[in-house]
């Protein structure tokens, strides 16, 4: 049976979600998205990804502040939608948004909750190193990701996984567990389960500064932490006047009296940088200025870039 939906998100995670909904026998009859922000380096003002696709399909967008005026509350009672499907829309819907659908309010969320609740549980879990994550579909309450969970997909976290391909596989994978869920939403077949907060913790927003790299972590947390945050807010060093946009490494299992920070070793197969625990090899970088190389391509095509670095690692 068709319902009549109204959608609520901002990034192109949100509008594959959306995109799936109007392809569907659902009517999705509004869309709420985040106001347009000012991108790039011109600060014109941008629409979000599931603007752009609702406007593709002459569906009405509203962009509320903050969802808390009586007019914005006014304006999505008068939809009288069957349910509201919710995906990183960005802000805190208050109770009464929440009770305003006849079915409530449905979130798809990136995480096995209660495994990583917030604002960015697909990098979280990567940098944590866990082994598996996937979608949850969740009834909304007044909590921040704590409502009852109605439907999950498990996925493994491969060993090569960034945060941009695991976004992609779950971006896949949410689609279809939102679609299962709405069907039986209306046959009433759906069995709410209850999270468990003591097994929960808090996915931080991503902010720029955690990007840089310090040598005093262990390689094998900064080789995560390079990969959950590829491809933003991407790690960066420092290495003399150069700033490295680390793109891809690995962790090693040596042992050196250096100091962390201290370059063990540069030849084809990467440079290798001394952590607290162990030598952190960089296989791809970033140069200002330049597109992203592989080591091996950097010493073959512009050798005297990493002269500096042969200098520096012979006279340790």
């Amino acid at each position: 049976m068709a319902l009549k939906i109204v959608f609520a998100g901002t990034p192109d995670f949100a509008a594959v979600h959306l995109q799936a909904l109007i392809d569907s026998e659902h009517d999705v009859v509004a869309v709420y998205s985040q106001p347009d922000r000012p991108a790039k380096r011109g600060k014109k003002l941008q629409a979000s990804a599931v603007k752009q696709v609702a406007v593709e399909h002459n569906i009405p967008v509203l962009q509320p502040l903050n969802f808390r005026a009586e007019e914005d509350v006014q304006a999505l009672k008068d939809l009288a939608p069957d349910v509201m499907v919710v995906v990183a829309y960005g802000l805190i819907l208050p109770e009464v948004v929440l009770q305003t659908p006849r079915h409530g309010c449905l979130n798809v969320h990136a995480s096995l909750l209660p495994r990583w609740r917030g604002a960015a549980p697909i990098q979280r879990a990567i940098e944590a190193g866990d082994n598996s994550t996937g979608i949850t579909i969740m009834q909304m309450d007044i909590g921040l990701d704590t409502g009852d969970m109605l439907n999950t997909v498990t996925t493994p976290i491969f060993a090569n996984d960034t945060g941009g391909s695991l976004h992609d596989r779950l971006a896949d994978l949410g689609p279809h567990a939102l679609l299962s869920s709405l069907t039986d939403i209306e046959s009433q077949s759906l069995k709410p389960q209850s999270q468990d907060d003591q097994h929960a913790n808090y996915a931080h927003k991503l902010a720029k500064q955690e990007a840089f790299i310090d040598w005093q972590t262990s390689a094998s947390q900064l080789a995560l932490r390079i990969r959950a945050f590829n491809p933003f807010p991407m790690c960066f060093a420092q290495l003399g006047d150069q700033r490295l946009r680390i793109i891809s490494a690995t962790a090693l299992d040596e042992s050196h009296t250096m100091q962390p920070g201290t370059i063990a070793r540069v030849d084809k197969q990467g440079l290798d940088v001394v952590c607290q625990q162990g030598v952190l090899r960089i296989t791809q970088l970033q140069l200002a200025g330049k597109k992203p190389m592989a080591i091996h391509d950097v010493i073959n095509g512009q050798p005297q870039l990493l002269q500096p670095l042969y200098v520096m690692a012979t006279e340790l």
